[in-house]
């Protein structure tokens, strides 16, 4: 065997370019100085005629008219005042070198007066005229700008090209129509699994039989069936859908595309179709795999909306060819496309339909078993209390996303942190949840002994009329410290319902108007302070007539578009007189609420006042605190007693 080491290709760096560049730059800087250019003493013409008149100047060359070389006689040379120039002799011309260096105006003037100043003198200094040429300078004066126009060129092609680099060419001018996908090494650089996905069983149970479509094809296909082409995971922000398609990158062994439904949208014409090609010829060289489209809205918006001009543009050429290549001639059936979006109503139908995406998945907010779930996943990094009780969390958050839970756990750490303890512990749960709803609390905030008396009876309204309602929320607490933008705030506990009556609606308006009520019937006086109540209850009113068609008046109709066609329609689907009946409907609700709400604070108007001074001795009420004024809540006693009843009854 032989032992020559093979010769390695080294490729051409851009920088050997600028390198090269500054060498002749430097070497111009010095050749043009000529090789004695540093080696004479500088002067002044004045202090030079000096010289001159004391009989020091053996000679003077006149170098290209601009320079003055000035030579010394021999015994000038060893005067003190000329010893310096003896040793500044660096790299000397010659063997006779000049000793002084001065550079003069106009050469005329400055030969004239050199002239009379030697004759009045009658010295024998010698007057010479040189012309000094600097070949290398001149050669390389006309070479660099040329290097440097051909090294800024080379330079701004590279880029161009994408640097060469691996994923360099996704987003520069010669590969622009190349997909921006990330490719994932399921070994390398995904560690998510169906392990850290809490919540979500039916959601979790659709991807993973894309998975295992994937891992055994032919175990489906064996029986006559077809892998599925696509799925859209459809849900609020928040939910976890993007975290799903990582769970699905990590747990299949086969390629997964990602990107964002932006990344192919450019100021370029074509360029989206293109990258669209691309990304599914790469994955059909790869198959079988995944491809993923995060927020696929940017680009499957419905055809035809918005669109004013006429004109078919940019983002429709897109979706046109994504229609083709998921579903049209010569398509590849071991791609799966996976996609997410929050706004599954706007996206194009031809998108939805079988056959292209076979299934939507719909990922919703987790209820209270999956809270604790998701609770359980975030609380593991953290140094938390041992009498921490998640099933107590998942009650305080109800209407929580998976990220919301994911801040709430940050935010109690930070909390603790801040207050120098040991462990996260249930308080500090409490105030990273009041902080992410309410805001931040803010005690130096200047109000009057007035305005706060009045937002004590204003939150104390709300608290009395949802306590004495028997479908208002359950009161968590109340507070008059301002957090945010808010003077004060009531939490309360919504019921997770999955259908809502008009009575339990009434009841939410009435004790959202119940601030309102309080300042009437105490100081006789209203405020602006329930504008967050009013716009709320006009919402439900409006709501309870246009939509779900809970009005008598109006009937049974709704005004509700799913399909989103009327968005850019100038004309309401109703006539005026119907537009009349509904403000009157609206106004009817709201009014009748606020008096029922008068009215039931008028009956407990002691309790009321009882309620609120221990709200502005204390700043915090809690649950405790109405019960121990206003008692249990008569309902819900009944209801146990019904409950209790019927055990009975059964045994």
């Amino acid at each position: 065997m032989s032992n020559e080491k093979k010769p390695k290709n080294t490729k051409f760096n851009a920088y050997w370019v600028y390198g090269i560049a500054i060498v002749l730059f430097l070497g111009f800087n010095l050749f043009s100085g000529g090789l004695g250019g540093s080696s004479e003493a500088s002067t002044t013409p004045s202090q030079f005629f000096k010289y001159l008149r004391d009989g020091d100047v053996k000679k003077v060359e006149i170098i290209n008219k601009r320079e003055a070389l000035v030579y010394l006689t021999t015994k000038a040379s060893n005067k003190e005042i000329h010893k310096k120039t003896q040793t500044e002799k660096l790299f000397p011309r010659g063997a006779s070198s000049p000793n002084y260096q001065f550079e003069f105006g106009d050469v005329q003037l400055f030969q004239k007066q050199l002239e009379d100043t030697i004759q009045e003198g009658q010295l024998d200094t010698v007057l010479d005229f040189k012309s000094e040429t600097n070949p290398w300078g001149d050669i390389l004066s006309s070479l660099i700008p040329f290097i440097l126009i051909i090294g800024v060129w080379i330079f701004i092609m590279r880029r161009m090209s994408g640097g060469g680099g691996p994923g360099g060419g996704g987003g520069q001018i010669f590969n622009i129509g190349k997909s921006k996908a990330k490719l994932f090494d399921e070994k390398l650089e995904t560690k998510t699994t169906f392990e850290d996905v809490a919540g979500l069983e039916g959601a979790k149970e659709e991807i993973q039989e894309i998975v295992d479509f994937l891992k055994h094809p032919e175990k489906y296909t064996a029986l006559g069936g077809k892998i599925p082409k696509g799925a859209l995971l459809v849900g609020p922000p928040g939910t976890g859908k993007t975290l799903l398609a990582k769970a699905v990158a990590g747990e299949a062994k086969a390629p997964f595309f990602s990107l964002s439904g932006s990344d192919f949208v450019e100021m370029f014409v074509g360029v989206g179709a293109s990258r669209v090609r691309d990304l599914f010829k790469q994955a059909k060289d790869k198959s079988p795999s995944i491809i993923f489209i995060d927020e696929i809205d940017a680009i499957g918006r419905a055809r035809g909306k918005s669109n004013f001009s006429g004109s078919n543009d940019e983002r429709e050429n897109t979706l046109n060819q994504l229609l083709t290549e998921m579903d049209g001639f010569g398509t590849n059936t071991n791609v799966i496309v996976l996609a997410a979006t929050n706004r599954a109503d706007v996206l194009d139908k031809a998108l939805m339909r079988a056959g292209r995406f076979d299934r939507q998945i719909y990922v919703d907010l987790p209820d209270i078993r999956e809270r604790k779930e998701i609770f359980e996943v975030h609380l593991k990094p953290l140094k938390k209390s041992k009498d921490l009780d998640t099933d107590f969390l998942s009650k305080q958050t109800p209407g929580f996303s998976g990220a919301d839970i994911a801040n709430v756990c940050n935010e109690a750490a930070l909390i603790a942190a801040r207050n120098n303890k040991k462990a996260v512990e249930k308080q500090d749960f409490l105030d990273a949840v009041d902080r992410i709803i309410g805001g931040l609390e803010k005690k130096n905030k200047i109000i009057t002994p007035s305005e706060k008396r009045a937002v004590a009876f204003h939150e104390a309204g709300h608290a009395t009329v949802s306590w004495m309602l028997e479908h208002a929320s359950p009161l968590v607490k109340v507070t008059i410290v301002p957090r945010g933008r808010s003077l004060g705030a009531a939490w309360y506990l919504p019921e997770e319902r999955l259908i809502v009556r008009p009575e339990q609606m009434l009841d939410e308006m009435c004790a959202a108007l119940g601030g309102r009520a309080a300042e009437k019937v105490i100081f006789d006086k209203i405020s602006t302070g329930a504008l967050s109540d009013l716009e709320k209850v006009t919402k439900q009113a409006r709501a309870m007539v246009t939509v779900y068609g809970l009005s008598d008046k109006v009937g049974n109709l709704t005004y509700y578009d799913s399909s989103g066609e009327n968005e850019y329609g100038f004309s309401k689907p109703y006539s005026e007189r119907t537009a009349e009946l509904i403000d009157k409907e609206i106004s009817n609700i709201i009014e009748t609420q606020y008096k029922r709400a008068i009215k039931l604070l008028e009956d407990n108007k002691d309790k009321l006042t009882e309620l609120a001074e221990v709200l502005l001795k204390k700043e915090v009420i809690f649950k405790d605190n109405l019960e121990a004024i206003f008692g249990k809540r008569p309902f819900v006693v009944e209801e146990a007693v019904k409950t209790t009843h019927k055990k009975e009854e059964e045994e």
